[in-house]
C-alpha cells in the first residue's frame, strides 16, 4: 500500500477512535450497560432493590444495536431506545422471562417486533443451555454463575443460532462483525473489549454497500461482490497498516467518509 495513503488511514482512525463521534450511535446501548457493569454505585433495579447488569445484558444488547444499524443514525438510536424501553433497560431479564411482545408491527424500518420476539427465544435458548441459573438482585431470576457467553459461538454460528438466518459461507454477515468489533476490541476508546477470549487480529470489517464505495474509493478492495471474500480482502488490507487489529480500520472509514462527504 502507498505509505501516503497508509499515513491517513492512521491519522484518520486515531482521530475518529473517540468516544465523542459515536455518542449518537448504535454502541450507546451496550456502552451504557458496560458502563453500568463497572460503576461503584449498583442501578436502582424496577422492583425497588439494586441491580449491575451482567455481560449477558450487554450481548443481548449489542446484538440488537448492531441488528437495526442500518439507516439514519438518529433513527436507529429512537428504536433502540424503544426497544429498551420495552425490556424496562433490563434486556437479560426480559430475554429469559419469555413474554415478549410479538405481533407485526414494526418496531425499526422491516424488522418488525415478532423478529425481536423470535430472536429473544432464540437467546433464551442459548442461555439455558447448559448454563447454571442462580438466584441474585432483589425479585429477578439472574443467571450469574455458568451463564453462557455469546463469544463462544462463531459468526457463521451467530447467523443460524441468534438471528435465524440460513447458513450462507458467502455473506458479509456486517451487523455480526459490528457486534464482535465492539465486544472484542480492547483499546479502552470506543468497543467495550469485553470477550478476552477472542482477539482482534481475527476480526473481519463489517462490510455493507457504504464500506464498500469508501473501500473501493481508496483503491483497498478490487472484488465486485459484497460479499465475504471481498470484507476479507479490505481486512487484510487494513491488516498491513494496522498489524493485529485490522478492524481498527473501521474508524479510518468513517474518517474518510467524514473528510470526503
Amino acid at each position: 500500500m502507498d505509505e501516503v495513503l497508509a499515513d491517513k488511514l492512521r491519522s484518520w482512525a486515531e482521530r475518529y477512535n473517540n468516544p465523542r463521534y459515536f455518542a449518537e450511535d448504535p454502541i450507546a446501548f451496550p456502552r451504557r450497560f458496560a458502563q453500568m457493569m463497572t460503576t461503584t454505585q449498583p442501578t436502582l433495579g424496577f422492583e425497588g432493590g439494586e441491580w449491575r447488569p451482567s455481560l449477558q445484558d450487554v450481548e443481548i444488547a449489542a446484538v440488537f444495536a448492531a441488528h437495526f444499524a442500518w439507516g439514519r443514525r438518529a433513527m436507529i438510536v429512537r428504536d433502540c431506545s424503544r426497544l429498551f424501553d420495552e425490556m424496562l433497560w433490563r434486556p437479560y431479564d426480559y430475554v429469559m422471562a419469555g413474554d415478549y411482545r410479538n405481533d407485526n408491527t414494526s418496531i425499526h424500518r422491516t424488522v418488525k417486533w415478532s423478529e425481536v420476539a423470535a430472536i429473544c427465544r432464540r437467546l433464551r435458548d442459548f442461555y439455558s443451555n447448559g448454563s447454571g441459573d442462580a438466584e441474585g438482585g432483589t425479585g429477578s431470576r439472574r443467571c450469574t454463575l455458568g451463564t453462557r457467553s455469546l463469544e463462544e459461538l462463531s459468526a457463521a454460528e451467530m447467523r443460524t443460532r441468534i438471528f435465524g438466518q440460513k447458513a450462507d459461507p458467502k455473506a458479509a454477515n456486517k451487523k455480526i462483525w459490528m457486534m464482535r468489533r465492539w465486544m472484542v476490541r480492547r483499546d479502552g476508546k470506543v468497543d467495550l473489549g469485553l470477550w478476552k477470549n477472542s482477539s482482534p487480529a481475527d476480526l473481519i470489517i463489517p462490510l455493507d454497500v457504504h464500506v464498500y464505495r469508501q473501500a473501493s474509493e481508496l483503491g483497498l478492495v478490487t472484488r465486485k461482490s459484497k460479499d465475504f471474500d471481498t470484507a476479507r480482502e479490505i481486512t487484510a488490507a487494513f491488516e498491513e497498516v494496522f498489524p493485529g487489529d485490522p478492524a481498527k480500520g473501521d474508524f479510518a472509514l468513517f474518517g474518510y467518509g467524514v473528510n470526503n462527504a
